[in-house]
This record gives structure tokens, C-alpha cells and sequence, in this order.
């Protein structure tokens, strides 16, 4: 695999950059020029960079089926974090066994950009990154890190822990319903009122871009400055249904803890816009905010065209999102 040829910035996907823009370089790398190229082969080409990958997962603390590699901006090199050293990013390499898997990085990153530039959804600062070797990673810079050189973080909690889902029984983070996410916002933290309205537009958000792995450590509780909680910005948002044969929702349950589900849900198979307005009433969204939430995802579609366009995925592959993503459209707008 060789150098991609740069003509959109890889963090904002902007027009006219060969790297990335000045934009992208104050957002995500603290205003440091850092090249998108990075100074590792690929672990998949170079066995020395695999080991030191393999040893740097055993000292970072998130977990999910891709590999998560801690790295620290060194002045303006981004290079592996050291035992003992606080990180500042993680990189995504190019997982293993699922379909279409060089894809991946490009589409994370892709479906992050359209969350934030097409709905203002607040989400972790992102970009693609290339191996010398050729291939993409994604890169996001840590929420969580409150003063590096102190090694300081903000306090986090996902909602699996929040829900009592802390066993090593694998599956539990996806048995629950995005209500009972929302009812548990509500007990945690009071400013919930406007939470939930956050809240509420990820989950429709996740639904009409096919993130079927929006599972309960997908969602977490951030420390403000102010000493309180509020919503984390949103991560790991991702069109897995590119990879996987993935159902409209990750949580077992789907929206409503009793399984309630709208006449065309039953006909079509999918949820609908009355779904969604039956969702956001059972998680305290005013009702006169409802029609405004909901017309964004309604209406931005000339924009996600042009982001996708922009992409470094694949031609076939920005097909298939259009694909997916206009089908899930129709059904919200029924």
C-alpha cells in the first residue's frame, strides 16, 4: 500500500489541503504542525512495531474489538507514550477479522466528521493518520487528560458502570435500552434537562448512520471544570453495518425498556419518526423541543453527501454508505 495522495485536509476533510489544515492542527494537536505521516510502519509490515504495539496494550485501559494504541505529542511528533507516561491520543490501527477492514479508519472517521459539522453533535477532536508504509489509522485526541505533565485526568464513568453491567460477562453492556440510558441521565445529573436533549440527538444520530455497537460503554459521564458531570463528547461512532451484519440498534432491548414499538416499526421492521417522538417524550425531552431535534437529521442531507464525497473511503464504499444512510433516512421520515 503507498502514500495516499492528499487533497482534502485528513482531520476536517476540507478542500485544497496536502496535509492537514491549520484548522485541524489547533483542534486536534494543541496548535502543533504535526504531519499525517507517521514516523511507524505498519504492524501489519513490520514486526518491531507490532511488539511495541503489543506492549503498549497492556498499559492502556480502554477496551472494544479494535486495537487501541496510547500515543503523546513529543513537540510535534506524535510517537508512542513510554511505561509510566500520560497519553494525549489513541490511534486505531487497521483491526483484524472483519470485512472490508481497511475501510475502517476512513469510515470512524468519517461518520465522527459528519456528527460534528453536520448536526453540531460535541465529539471527541479526530482525524486520519498514515503509517510510513501506507496505511490509515485513526487518530483522536484524549477528553479525559487534564494536565499532562501532572498526570491528571477528569473524571469518567461509561454507563455500563453507571447500570451495575461491570462483570466480565461480555455481552452485558449491550443488555439494557437507550430509555433507561436516558432515565439514568436523569437521576445523575441535574442539569439532565439539557443532557438529554444531547442525548436524544446521538441516539437518532447512531440510528440513521448504522452504529450498531452504541452499547452501554459507548456512552459516558465527563468531569466539567465547574466540578460537576455532564455528557462526555461522543466516540467510537462508526457505520458498522460496512463491516458487519449489524440490527438497527445495539442495545438488546432498542429504545423502550418494554419493548414498545410504533405500527410502521412492526410493518417496515425499523423505527420511525413516531418512534423517536415516543422515545424522546419517555426521557423527558419538552415536547415542544421535539420537531426541532428531530428536523436536522431531516434536512442536513445535501451536507453528508458532500462530507462522504470528501472521504477517504473507497468509491464503492461511499456508495454503500449513501445507501445505508438515505434507506435509514426514508424510514425516519415515515
Amino acid at each position: 500500500m503507498s502514500l495516499p495522495i492528499i487533497q482534502y485536509c485528513p482531520g476536517t476533510l476540507a478542500k485544497g489541503f496536502e496535509t492537514y489544515s491549520s484548522s485541524c492542527h489547533r483542534k486536534l494537536f494543541y496548535g502543533k504542525s504535526v504531519s499525517h505521516i507517521l514516523n511507524l510502519t505498519s504492524p501489519q509490515q513490520d514486526e518491531a512495531t507490532l511488539a511495541a504495539f503489543l506492549e503498549n496494550m497492556k498499559r492502556i485501559s480502554l477496551s472494544g474489538f479494535q486495537t487501541k494504541i496510547s500515543m503523546v505529542l513529543d513537540k510535534n511528533v506524535l510517537r508512542l507514550t513510554h511505561e509510566g507516561e500520560q497519553g494525549t491520543h489513541i490511534l486505531k490501527p487497521i483491526p483484524s477479522l472483519l470485512k472490508k477492514r481497511d475501510e475502517i479508519p476512513a469510515n470512524e472517521h468519517l461518520t465522527m466528521q459528519i456528527a460534528h459539522q453536520v448536526y453540531g453533535i460535541n465529539t471527541a477532536e479526530n482525524g486520519l493518520i498514515f503509517f510510513k508504509s501506507g496505511e490509515p489509522a485513526y487518530i483522536t485526541k484524549r477528553f479525559d487528560v487534564k494536565d499532562v505533565k501532572e498526570k491528571l485526568k477528569w473524571g469518567q464513568e461509561d454507563f455500563a458502570s453507571l447500570a451495575g453491567k461491570t462483570t466480565l460477562h461480555s455481552n452485558e453492556k449491550y443488555e439494557y435500552s437507550y430509555e433507561e440510558i436516558g432515565l439514568l441521565i436523569q437521576k445523575y445529573l441535574p442539569a439532565w434537562r439539557v443532557e438529554i436533549e444531547k442525548y436524544f440527538s446521538l441516539v437518532v444520530f447512531n440510528f440513521l448512520f448504522s452504529n450498531g455497537d452504541a452499547h452501554l460503554k459507548n456512552f459516558s459521564l465527563l468531569e466539567s471544570t465547574k466540578g460537576d458531570y455532564l455528557l462526555s463528547p461522543a466516540y467510537d461512532l462508526v457505520n458498522t453495518k460496512l463491516h458487519v451484519d449489524d440490527t438497527d440498534f445495539a442495545l438488546t432491548k432498542g429504545l423502550f425498556a418494554d419493548g414498545f414499538k410504533s405500527e410502521q416499526y412492526k410493518r417496515n421492521g425499523h423505527p420511525s419518526k413516531s418512534d423517536f417522538t415516543a422515545f424522546a417524550q419517555k426521557i423527558g425531552v419538552a415536547e415542544s423541543r421535539i420537531v426541532k431535534l428531530l428536523s436536522p437529521f431531516l434536512e442536513k442531507h445535501p451536507f453528508v453527501e458532500t462530507l462522504v464525497s470528501q472521504s477517504y473511503l473507497s468509491d464503492t464504499n461511499k456508495r454503500g454508505y449513501m445507501l445505508m444512510y438515505n434507506a435509514k433516512r426514508n424510514y425516519l421520515i415515515s
